[in-house]
């Protein structure tokens, strides 16, 4: 057996150094024996990791996709628009100090701007953004500041870069745990990491020391054999994923790769396909131990942790013989530059195949391909709500109606010629690269060797073109080695470190809200609005590199492996793929040191009453020990609904501390089957049609309960909590769906709501907007035991039908307790 404390001691970072990764080791090995016993059979790389980190292997129950499992993270990291209320949450406790390491990040709040703003005297770009958002939003950084230095949380200033490169960097290791209050925390399996998304409330747990609970993933091999070449990068790996799995296909799965191939990627790179594996519902996705991960730890200083890892290989990868419960192949030597999109990350479009993924639609009774949307229509209710295929069926929702076709009957385009036959606009009106997904030093060097052939033909962007450093550590030194002076002669604006554009921070005063137009992103979704708060804006996906390309053309149906570009002198020329080094030759520039390490007790941490940032949580009431009746059909939501439509982002991020405030966007994007209307519901008391959060307040205010009634994949998307919060606030008690993401479901289940799903998807029919709902079953709830639904119409009907759940005993504790915070209290006051 491998005893690690025998070997060199190697911390678990700089800022951690009285934390060794060498105890992470010992207990992961340790674990190991008693799983290998009690499972007789080779175990993948993920459940090495994840079986690795249980609270107790003696006791636990070990079954892929039933069994729940009590785990134990070795840290948590939370981006500063989440951590708010986390945070909140945590003070609420009462605990001294968090029990394992944890980290605060700086990127969400600092709003992207791309053309002169008079709040920045007429400046636009990187600087200007940074330095408004420390004013705007110093309230909030102040009490996440004060709030981590008292509690033991170590704090990264804006400024500092985005959570998942930051992570990368400083915090990853092969086969470490950790979980983050953001939906793209996968990033770090990059680094062989089984790194999850988790609301507010999951985080709180394990700062508070108690077990992570989390349902025994199911694992899908991705095998990747063959050498990328020409414009292919890492980004058209998970594109390409997508297209096969759809953004559902991976929930309730750790996706992970393994294969000849793997060793043909970047560090880098694997974190790139990783995050955005949250794009599919995986729980997350991991890389195997590789030389490239040797490489990267050492050159970002830690190559302790690289040694460590080298002895401790044999647990870094999959068991020979161990067994997916599902198996894709990719040939990277074969795979071309992928781009998906427009509205949905899983839309996959090779840049010149034939085949591959679908990526047309159908209409029901008719053949052709829809038009564009009709100006100011959101993508949903022109139905483009898209449930992807399974082996032999397409399912299209068309206006709400999901019909069913041959999977044959819907081939595959390239992609200009998909957008020329769907309508799509032609002209491009923005590119932007970075991210948290594409910010790597490889990226920014692949991309600016694009550039540099244009600007030697004497050719710029033809179009705003932005450019997201992932770090200061990056900008630092894509600065000092010229990428950025690259990128500033081609044209392009050069944004903070941070989020920006891809997450909706982007004050884009160009368009006109309502106005068709297509962009080109390296970002991870894009969702109708999700960018630019413009549901008519044409989002697509892909690598940095070819993001650049277009930008440079200006023109979605270039293709940057065939056409050509007429440079100054009237001479066409031909793009050469691109190149670059996946590390910096001269080693990384740290840049402005932007880490705030924790003070201790001492700090003092103060909100204020009157603040509209920021409130002090006020408990959830406790379940009142009878059967929910007589319950109104707040909104029935019809297609796509995920949390960006039950909870935006973009100018609400401001009130992410404040639940009372930030409820006022509660449902807003959601579309209310009743009348094909976004924010308009039936007031049933008044019989007015009112705002959604509007009507819900007026409901609490009567003492009327109520619930939602919802579509596929209900809460997809960002792991925000605040989706789950602010129905519970606002008098929600149920949330009845066809299905559920996964981290969406366990949310709600934190804040003591009922999420429910039909047994028979076809009930969702029998539910009106008008009916009045009774869940019965409550009085003897207990897992496994299905609830029923009673539903009484206007006219005095009725009906009734069984709804599943997904509650454990401890899940049931909190539903009883009227949360997931309310009970930890109450255990640690009886303690």
């Amino acid at each position: 057996m491998l005893r690690t404390q025998a070997l060199s001691k190697a911390a678990l970072s700089k800022y951690e150094l009285n934390d060794f990764v060498n105890d992470r080791y010992d207990k992961i090995e340790n674990n190991l024996q008693v799983v290998r016993r009690k499972l007789n059979r080779p175990l993948t790389f993920a459940e090495k990791v994840v079986y690795g980190h249980l609270d107790n292997p003696e006791a636990q129950e070990i079954q892929r996709g039933v069994s729940y499992l009590n785990l134990r993270p070795d840290r948590v990291a939370m981006q500063d628009a989440t951590a708010q209320m986390a945070v909140l949450q945590f003070i609420s406790s009462g605990l001294p100090t968090t029990a394992v390491p944890t980290t605060i990040h700086c990127d969400h709040l600092i709003e992207g701007t791309t053309a002169p703003q008079a709040d920045r005297n007429n400046k636009y770009g990187g600087e200007a953004d940074l330095e408004f958002a420390k004013n705007v939003n110093k309230e909030v950084y102040d009490f996440l500041s004060s709030a981590g230095s008292k509690y033991g949380m170590g704090f990264w200033k804006p400024g500092s870069g985005i959570i998942h490169q930051i992570v990368l960097e400083n915090y990853a290791f092969p086969g470490g745990m950790m979980i983050g209050t953001d939906s793209h925390t996968p990033n770090a399996g990059g680094l062989g990491m089984c790194a999850v998304g988790v609301g507010g409330a999951d985080a709180v747990d394990v700062m508070a020391g108690l077990p992570w609970e989390l349902k025994a993933p199911k694992v899908i091999g991705v095998k990747l054999v063959g050498k990328p070449s020409k414009w292919t990068s890492p980004k058209d790996v998970i594109c390409k994923v997508a297209g096969i799995l759809s953004v559902k296909g991976g929930t309730g799965a750790i996706v992970e790769y393994f294969g000849p191939g793997v060793a043909e990627l970047s560090c880098t790179g694997q974190a790139t396909i990783c995050n955005m594996g949250a794009e599919i519902g995986a729980t997350t996705s991991m890389f195997p131990w590789s030389q490239k991960q040797y490489e990267y730890l050492v050159a970002t200083s830690r190559e302790n942790i690289a040694k460590l890892a080298k002895d401790f290989s044999e647990n870094l990868k999959a068991d020979e013989g161990a067994e997916y419960d599902q198996v894709i192949t990719i040939d990277l030597s074969t795979l071309e530059p992928q781009i998906n999109g427009p509205f949905t990350p899983d839309l996959a479009h090779g840049l010149t195949e034939a085949g591959g993924a679908a990526c047309g639609w159908q209409r029901a009774g008719g053949a052709g391909v829809p038009p564009g949307p009709p100006l100011g229509a959101y993508p949903w209710q022109w139905g483009l709500s898209v449930v992807p295929p399974s082996p032999s069926l397409l399912l299209l929702v068309d206006g709400g109606v999901v019909n069913t076709l041959p999977n044959s009957g819907l081939s595959s385009r390239r992609f200009g010629e998909a957008v020329r036959k769907n309508g799509w606009p032609v002209e491009l009106s923005a590119g932007l690269i970075g991210s948290c997904t594409n910010s790597s030093y490889e990226d920014m060097m692949r991309a600016a060797s694009v550039a540099k052939q244009a600007l030697a033909a004497g050719i710029k962007a033809k179009v705003p073109f932005t450019i997201s450093p992932g770090s200061e550590q990056i900008r630092a030194t894509i600065e000092r080695d010229g990428l950025i002076e690259v990128f500033e002669k081609v044209g392009g604006t050069v944004l903070s470190n941070s989020c920006g554009p891809c997450i909706g921070q982007w004050r884009r005063t160009e368009v006109q809200k309502g106005t068709p137009n297509s962009i080109i992103t390296s970002f991870n979704r894009n969702f109708a609005a999700r960018n630019d708060a413009n549901p008519a804006t044409h989002a697509f996906v892909t690598s940095p590199e070819i993001v650049t390309a277009f930008a440079i053309a200006g023109d979605l149906t270039f293709n940057p492996e065939k056409d050509t570009l007429v440079g100054a002198d009237g001479k066409e020329i031909m793009l050469e793929p691109p190149s670059g080094d996946e590390l910096p030759q001269r080693g990384y520039d740290p840049g402005e040191e932007t880490y705030q390490a924790p003070a201790g007790a001492q700090a003092n941490v103060v909100v204020d009453p009157a603040s509209q940032r920021l409130q002090i949580l006020t408990p959830f009431d406790k379940w009142n020990g009878k059967d929910l009746e007589d319950a109104l059909v707040l909104i029935k939501v019809k297609g796509k609904c995920t949390t960006d439509h039950i909870s935006m982002a973009g100018p609400w991020l401001k009130y992410r501390g404040h639940l009372d405030n930030i409820s006022n966007n509660m449902l807003i994007g959601a579309l209310n089957s009743e009348n094909g209307k976004v924010n308009s519901i039936k007031n049933q008391l008044t019989g007015e049609y009112g705002a959604v959060p509007d009507v819900a307040r007026a409901y609490k205010a009567a003492g009327k309960p109520w619930v939602v009634i919802g579509d596929e994949n209900y809460g997809e998307g960002s792991s925000r909590e605040h989706a789950a919060l602010e129905p519970r606030h606002l008098g929600a008690r149920a949330v009845v769906v066809k299905s559920f993401a996964r981290i969406h479901e366990t949310n709600l289940k934190k804040q003591g709501l009922l999420p429910l799903t039909f047994a028979d998807p076809a009930d969702y029919d029998k539910v009106g907007p008008f009916d009045k709902i009774a869940i019965k079953g409550l009085t003897s709830f207990a897992p496994g035991k299905p609830l029923t639904l009673e539903g009484t119409r206007p006219d005095g009907s009725t009906y009734s039908f069984q709804v599943n759940h997904t509650f454990n005993q401890n899940q049931i504790n909190w539903f009883k307790h009227g949360s997931a915070l309310n009970a930890m209290k109450a255990a640690h006051e009886g303690a």
